[in-house]
C-alpha cells in the first residue's frame, strides 16, 4: 500500500467513524461541558445529539438545561415541552415538569406553575423539592388573590369617595343655580321698572297741569288790598 492509499484510507476510516457517533456521544460530551460550566458548547452537543435523533428526550432535556443556563427561558421551555412528550421514563419525566414548574413560578404564572409541578408530583411522588415549590405556588396563590382583594377593596373606596364628591360638588352647583334664579326673580328696589317710571310721569305731568290751571286762576282774579295793622 503507498503513501497516497494509505492518506485515502486513513481518510475514509474517518469519515466512517464521525457518522457512527451517535446521539449518545453528542449528549455524553455535551454533558462534560455541562460540568465544566461551557454552557454555549454544550449546547451545540446537545443539539448535534438531536439531529442524530429527533425522539431522543434526554438530548431535548439536557438542551433545556443549557439554554436555561444562558438565561435563554422560553427556548428552554420549548425543549422541556417536548421532551415531556417523549419521555416515558417516570422518574426523568417528574424532573422535566419541574424544571418546567421552575420556570413558570420565575415567571408568575403560579397557576401553570402549579400544574407542572403537579404532573411531576404525579410520576414521582418522592420529589420533595417539587412538594416545597407546590406548596410555595399555593401561598404565593394565596397572598396574590388577598392582594388583589385588597387593591379592588381600594378601588372601590376610591370610587365611593370620587361619588361622593362629585356629588357634593353638583349639589353646590344646584345651590348656586338656585341662588342665581331666587335674585333674578326678586325685584330690585333700586331699580325702577319700565311702568312704574311711565306711570310717575304722568303723575307728574298731570300735577303740573293742575298747578298751572290754579295759577291761570288767580291770575284773572281782580287783586285786593289789605291793610296792615299798626302796632
Amino acid at each position: 500500500m503507498n503513501k497516497i492509499q494509505s492518506i485515502l484510507l486513513l481518510f475514509l476510516l474517518t469519515s466512517i467513524s464521525a457518522i457512527a457517533q451517535s446521539d449518545r456521544d453528542y449528549i455524553r460530551r455535551g454533558n462534560r461541558f455541562m460540568r465544566d460550566s461551557i454552557f454555549d458548547k454544550a449546547q451545540i452537543e446537545y443539539q448535534k445529539a438531536i439531529e442524530a435523533d429527533n425522539t431522543n428526550a434526554l438530548a431535548h432535556y439536557n438542551l433545556g438545561n443549557a439554554l436555561l443556563s444562558q438565561n435563554k427561558a422560553e427556548d428552554a421551555m420549548k425543549e422541556y415541552e417536548q421532551a415531556a412528550k417523549m419521555e416515558t421514563n417516570k422518574v426523568r419525566k417528574a424532573q422535566v415538569y419541574h424544571n418546567m414548574g421552575f420556570l413558570l413560578q420565575s415567571a408568575k404564572q403560579i397557576d401553570k406553575a402549579l400544574a407542572c409541578y403537579k404532573e411531576s408530583l404525579r410520576n414521582d411522588p418522592s420529589q420533595d423539592d417539587t412538594r416545597y415549590n407546590y406548596v410555595l405556588c399555593l401561598y404565593q396563590l394565596k397572598n396574590n388573590q388577598n392582594q388583589d382583594d385588597q387593591n379592588q377593596e381600594q378601588d372601590d373606596q376610591g370610587e365611593d369617595k370620587k361619588n361622593e364628591k362629585d356629588k357634593q360638588e353638583q349639589q353646590k352647583q344646584d345651590q348656586k343655580n338656585e341662588d342665581k334664579q331666587e335674585q333674578k326673580e326678586q325685584p330690585d328696589p333700586n331699580k325702577m321698572s319700565k311702568e312704574n317710571a311711565e306711570q310717575m310721569l304722568q303723575a307728574a305731568m298731570q300735577d303740573e297741569k293742575e298747578t298751572q290751571e290754579k295759577i291761570q286762576q288767580a291770575m284773572q282774579q281782580p287783586q285786593r288790598k289789605q291793610l296792615k295793622k299798626q302796632w
